[in-house]
């Protein structure tokens, strides 16, 4: 199943708010590509609809290769703009929308390297705009060649003890590789992560959370 981008959604007063996702992924020549659907502006992910989805019963229902559970997740921005959306289909009674193409890494699923995935850059196809408002918290990861990355969600699918509070003191609890910084900051004037081309390029850390390359003009 593919959705063709054809709307746009704006979201107000999103900071903290809980959503999920749900990749179906197929092959394409070889590639494997998550289209990726979204709760946000639908419902808040009620856990007890999130608990029951049964990836294997998905991906028999829908005719893919697999299916990705991504969340709960809890946005960490205060807008969202997305320019490009589509359909809305009920998994399990629990609805989202389609929000962005994921090509996905041959090695990302690697059993015998569970960490391939953290910290390293991979780039979703999503055309969208996340606005942090001025005089609140950004949190931020800092590589060595002077990237800065931005948090867009963090995450409990690792740890659901965390909340929005001890993200200024997430830094001591990961690993974070040599010559990097984890950085919390209060900006003094409104902050936006825009996709550049149709592409966003993000990375999460060995606890899920998820964080967007900034990219100035």
């Amino acid at each position: 199943m593919t959705a063709q981008p054809g709307g746009t959604a704006h979201r107000t007063d999103v900071r903290d708010t809980r959503y999920g996702e749900i990749f179906l992924i197929r092959s394409e020549e070889g590639q494997l590509i998550g289209a990726v659907y979204n709760t946000t502006g639908l419902n808040d992910c009620p856990l007890d609809k999130w608990r029951a989805l049964n990836p294997q019963e998905l991906t028999t229902q829908f005719g893919v290769v697999a299916v990705q559970l991504n969340g709960p997740r809890f946005w960490t921005m205060d807008r969202i703009t997305a320019n490009a959306v589509g359909e809305v289909v009920s998994f399990g009674g629990l609805e989202a929308r389609w929000v962005a193409e994921l090509p996905i890494p041959p090695d990302l699923s690697d059993p015998d390297h569970p960490g391939a995935r953290y910290y390293r850059d991979m780039v979703i196809k999503r055309e969208t705009e996340f606005h942090f408002a001025a005089g609140r918290p950004v949190y931020e990861m800092l590589t060595p060649d002077g990237k800065t990355y931005v948090m867009q969600a963090y995450s409990h699918i690792v740890d659901d003890s965390l909340t929005m509070q001890s993200l200024a003191a997430l830094g001591g609890q990961l690993q974070i590789p040599e010559g990097w910084q984890y950085r919390a900051r209060t900006p003094g004037q409104e902050l936006t992560l825009a996709t550049a081309g149709g592409q966003a390029h993000v990375l999460q850390d060995e606890l899920q959370n998820t964080y967007m390359q900034l990219v100035t003009p």
